[in-house]
């Protein structure tokens, strides 16, 4: 098992992003965790350190509901530069949303990895974290 992950969070809600950062710590894995507070501010930190794979993420986790902008604009904008990252990357849409249509959609997306409803727990957590060895 790697010893070390490093997970993105773009989340705007303050109490999701905690519940997710004590969830996450209660997995037992040694993480390091940046949080984007929309989706604009995370892909233009990817544009800064494109070059530095390094750098990228082992995981995201993906709210679709933020302002300035949202998790679908987010996945858009990412899809376009992934290919320029380096790094394959795990993409969990992360949202309280049970609508159908949006498991659907996000489902759809070649970047996705799978769609998780709000809120998260440790056991699944644990799991993801553990398929990245």
């Amino acid at each position: 098992m790697k010893p070390f992950k490093r997970i993105f969070l773009i989340e705007d809600d303050s109490i999701s992003v905690f519940l997710v950062k004590k969830t996450i710590e209660a997995s037992n894995f040694l993480t390091d965790i940046k949080v984007f507070n929309d989706g604009l501010e995370a892909i233009e930190y990817f544009e800064e350190i494109v070059g530095h794979a390094d750098l990228f993420p082992d995981i995201i986790f993906l709210d679709l509901s933020m302002p300035v902008m949202d998790g679908w604009a987010f996945l858009e904008e990412y899809m376009q530069m992934q290919p320029r990252l380096g790094k394959d990357i795990a993409l969990y849409v992360t949202t309280s949303s049970i609508s159908p249509h949006d498991i659907e959609r996000a489902k759809s997306i070649r970047v996705v990895s799978d769609f998780l409803i709000k809120p998260l727990v440790t056991y699944k957590v644990v799991e993801l974290l553990s398929k990245l060895n």
